[in-house]
């Protein structure tokens, strides 16, 4: 398969999926870093643009949205370069300045973020130049309401974010608290559509340049979710089990159940689709899903992450 091309000046960090990709973006009129990862990861963010950064400082640092493994690092960047300038989507600009965990999400899906601190916000509908590129900022609701993409429009670069990923996108989020979301991700996949990438870095996984066949795999995913919202909550709800199981490593099934029974969104999707069951059957069918599709083992009463 062949590599895409990126612009000159950027390089992507593909990390694992406990934490988002890391775009740096270097120029002669300053450094920029989009998405900081897992607070988990985040002394391996900073040692990752550190190297490339040689001694030059970090002057900008973006944020696609505020989840917990695209932000988590945003803190120890902040200490680490003290004159940073951190932007955000503007949905949540409010929620960071008082810190609101619970809106912010970390409280509902049972994950951690420092506190960190904002001093702009990245308004839809206009550019922004990171290094030598001027990158265009468009609104991406439906895996988050506030999430934003970025486009840099000669090269036909997009990074995506959630929005797109060669497989799929992120769990819809707002359609656990019972909003309707699936019209925004149509709505948003038509906009990348639209905007006709030449290369795609998403937030998770490789970069690709085959746009067009992961917009096709993104609308049959959609559909499927749109014909059986059931499906979606039971994706989200193992989604929310292997990014615990990705911080922890591994977990005595009873600790497991207990984490889940305390988080949010994961209570809101039992009560939702395995009604009938108890909270403690529920959980363990999903572990055995996770392990029957390689990525969760099962042993002693010890669930481990795998991969």
């Amino acid at each position: 398969m062949t590599t895409p091309s990126l612009p000159a000046g950027v390089s992507v960090f593909e990390r694992g999926w406990l934490s988002s990709n890391n775009i740096l973006i270097q120029g002669a009129q300053g450094t920029a870093l989009i998405d900081s990862g897992y607070y988990t990861h985040a002394d391996q963010t900073l040692a990752l643009v550190d190297s490339a950064l040689q001694g030059r400082p970090l002057d900008l640092l973006l944020n696609t949205h505020l989840h917990s493994d695209h932000c988590g690092g945003n803190a120890a960047l902040q200490v680490r370069y003290p004159a940073l300038q951190t932007h955000i989507p503007p949905g949540h600009a409010e929620y960071v300045r008082v810190w609101d965990a619970h809106a912010l999400s970390y409280t509902p899906t049972g994950q951690q973020c420092p506190r960190f601190h904002l001093d702009s916000t990245l308004q839809p509908e206009t550019e922004m130049r990171l290094g030598e590129l001027l990158w265009q900022v468009h609104a991406a609701p439906g895996h988050d309401p506030h999430s934003v993409i970025l486009f840099e429009p000669n090269s036909r670069t997009l990074v995506s974010a959630d929005a797109l990923w060669e497989k799929g996108f992120g769990v819809v989020f707002p359609e656990l608290d019972g909003d309707d979301a699936f019209d925004e991700v149509a709505a948003t996949l038509d906009l990348i559509e639209r905007l006709n990438p030449a290369t795609v870095i998403p937030g998770h996984g490789a970069p690709f340049s085959d746009a067009p066949a992961a917009l096709a795999y993104a609308r049959q995913r959609l559909h499927g979710f749109v014909q059986n919202p059931a499906k979606h909550l039971q994706y989200a709800a193992k989604v929310l089990l292997k990014f615990k199981l990705l911080e922890a490593r591994h977990l005595p099934l009873p600790a497991l159940i207990a984490w889940a029974r305390n988080t949010t969104y994961f209570s809101q999707t039992f009560q939702q689709h395995f009604a009938g069951a108890t909270f403690e059957e529920a959980t363990q069918h999903l572990v055995h899903d996770l392990v029957r599709s390689g990525a969760a083992r099962l042993h002693d009463d010890v669930v481990y992450n795998i991969g």
